[in-house]
């Protein structure tokens, strides 16, 4: 989105200091600055007005900032963070396509990517880059849309009220509750606390919007009456459903999608079973918006995966490495444990599975229940950096790669919160 300094100064409430340059877009990285954009260095373990002078050096047009302006084109603010928030909502104002909020304890990104590979048959479309999904993401990714066209953003939370004031800034047309897990409840406290955050994303939906929900989860089904929106459900017994689910070689899931809009045959490019009511949310949010269901076929077909998401390669040597090192909890571990044993394998199945991070009192119980889960599935259990899983934990991921002996025959997993860093072993593994 392409705007004048001194439009940011009134929507921030700021001072323009230098010249009224136009700008394109924002970056609150110094290392991911495009040419013309604006820098917004947010004040959090280091503190980005440090980093002004290589933002400008890189071709930055203006900047926020809570200093004394130096050279070039700044707009003086109390708060950065702040201002990036009322910068987001703004950029909202300005935009003539529909938004789509997604939430949920798991899946957020995949519903994501497919949502957006399945809006994409209909013209350009833009999305959260990455997990993009906070008070720094959600109002970057609306100032980086291009103003028509509809835009996804993913919304997080780690505590009550964060997705209410999230969708202050977004406020989405369609919202899309994936599901409700045990999931950064160390934060919250309890899975029903969770529910209720996430539910608030259904609070801030227009009459005219349209909540979609995982039909198959109790705790979200529990979150319906809050919006004032139609309701669209997806899964096993939701109105958007898949029939005679049947996964090749490649984990890759084929089956008959039924729905109010009519029924068609859909063969995903993702990797897993677990991908299926994914796409199914992906694919209400295309009907709602009035999509043929051919083009909805095609754009699932077509859509992937983001980064170290259940990415399946083969090594030179043979073994099968499926790499879900993004992120951890016990319900996208227990899906990617599920999806380890029906891989087609005459060797070995090995999970190299990291910590399953903000998990607070619960965090011991759900370890050992999926060490119990690996162990019920015949798979070989190696943690690394955690002593949780109830076995001897190999040190780190040099100990790790020394240590795992896989033939041509295997496959393994791996698996971890952000803080095991295991993407790092996957790609080793998978390099021979």
């Amino acid at each position: 989105m392409r705007f004048r300094a001194s439009q940011v100064a009134t929507a921030v409430g700021g001072e323009l200091v230098g010249d009224d340059a136009w700008l394109d877009g924002a970056t609150q990285d110094s290392r991911a600055v495009t040419p013309g954009c604006l820098f917004v260095p947010i004040v959090a373990g280091r503190d980005g007005h440090e980093f002004i002078a290589a933002a400008l050096a890189a071709g930055a047009a203006g900047y926020l900032t809570e200093c004394e302006p130096g050279p070039g084109t700044a707009i003086r603010v109390e708060d950065t963070g702040a201002a990036l928030l009322a910068l987001g909502a703004a950029a909202r104002g300005s935009l003539s396509g529909p938004v789509v909020g997604i939430t949920g304890s798991v899946g957020k990104t995949s519903v994501k990517d497919l949502t957006r590979a399945v809006l994409a048959r209909r013209g350009p479309v833009h999305a959260s880059h990455r997990s993009f999904n906070n008070e720094i993401g959600v109002p970057l990714t609306l100032l980086g849309a291009p103003g028509d066209g509809p835009v996804i953003v993913e919304l997080g939370a780690r505590h009550v009220g964060d997705i209410a004031a999230l969708c202050e800034v977004a406020r989405p047309d369609i919202g899309v509750l994936t599901t409700v897990a045990v999931a950064h409840t160390g934060e919250f406290g309890s899975v029903e606390a969770v529910a209720r955050t996430k539910g608030e994303l259904f609070d801030a939906l227009p009459p005219d919007g349209c909540a979609v929900l995982n039909a198959d989860v109790p705790e979200v089904v529990a979150q319906a009456s809050r919006a004032r929106s139609r309701v669209l459900t997806f899964g096993d017994v939701g109105e958007v459903r898949a029939r005679d689910v049947v996964l090749d070689d490649d984990l890759r899931a084929s089956f008959r999608l039924e729905s109010p809009w009519g029924r068609t045959e859909v063969r995903l490019s993702v990797h897993g079973a677990h991908m299926v009511p994914n796409a199914l949310a992906a694919a209400a949010v295309g009907l709602v918006l009035d999509m043929p269901l051919a083009d909805v076929a095609a754009g699932l077909a077509e859509g992937d995966a983001s980064p170290w998401r259940m990415a399946l390669g083969t090594a030179p040597s043979g073994l099968r490495v499926l790499n879900d090192a993004y992120n951890a909890n016990p319900a996208s571990t227990a899906a990617a444990l599920d999806s380890l044993a029906a891989l087609p394998v005459a060797g070995r199945r090995v999970a190299v599975l990291g910590l399953m991070a903000e998990l607070g009192d619960q965090a011991a119980d759900e370890h050992l229940a999926i060490a119990q889960r690996t162990a019920d599935l015949g798979i070989e259990l190696v943690a690394v950096g955690t002593d949780l899983y109830g076995v001897e934990p190999l040190a780190d991921v040099d100990e790790a790669h020394s240590a795992l002996d896989l033939g041509a025959d295997d496959a393994v997993l791996v698996k971890g919160s952000r803080v095991a860093g295991l993407e790092v072993l996957a790609e080793r593994l998978l390099a021979g």
